[in-house]
């Protein structure tokens, strides 16, 4: 597991929105006071932020898409011949 990154409290202030963007993208911060350790930064679960933000970062990530409009779906496929599942499901049990 990686290491938690400290950063003391002045560089904190300083680099407060770069520090920010790495929690966003899953890392942890301890903060230091005069060396001693007094706080963790970390990301907010899955689970506790919103579901629209989190559809909208993974649509900004191209990982999903709008969803189709109702009727544009290609027509279903046609069935094979009867007990051709059956008989390909044998033949990769088999190899």
């Amino acid at each position: 597991m990686e290491r938690e990154r400290e950063i003391g409290l002045r560089e904190l202030k300083a680099r407060l929105s770069a520090v920010v963007a790495g929690v966003r993208r899953g890392r942890s911060v301890v903060v230091t006071v005069h060396g001693r350790r007094v706080a963790r930064v970390v990301p907010v679960p899955d689970a506790e932020r919103p579901l629209e933000e989190r559809l909208v970062e993974l649509e900004s990530a191209g990982l999903i898409g709008p969803a189709a409009p109702a009727g544009s779906l290609p027509p279903p496929l046609r069935a094979g011949p009867a007990g051709l599942a059956q008989r390909l499901l044998a033949e990769d049990r088999a190899s």
